[in-house]
C-alpha cells in the first residue's frame, strides 16, 4: 500500500493525554505543514484545535496517526 499523505478534511487519530493516559480521539486535518499538521479534535464534552506531529510508533500526547484498520 502506498504511504498516505495528510490533506485538509481527512480524518486522523489525535493522541490526547489530558487524563494521564494516552487516548486516541477523532480529529479532522485543518492545515498541513512541513513538520506538523493542524487538527480540530473531538472530545466527548468539548472540541479544540492543536498542531500535531506524526507518529506511527508511539502514543505520545499531541501526536497523530492514521486510524487503525478494523476487520
Amino acid at each position: 500500500m502506498a504511504e498516505q499523505t495528510p490533506s485538509v478534511g481527512r480524518i486522523v487519530h489525535y493522541v490526547s493525554t489530558a487524563t494521564g493516559e494516552a487516548v486516541c480521539r477523532a480529529a479532522i486535518v485543518t492545515e498541513v505543514g512541513a513538520e506538523r499538521i493542524g487538527v480540530h479534535v473531538f472530545l466527548p464534552d468539548v472540541t479544540f484545535s492543536d498542531r500535531a506531529a506524526h507518529s506511527e510508533t508511539s502514543y505520545d500526547g499531541g501526536t497523530w496517526h492514521w486510524p487503525e484498520r478494523v476487520g
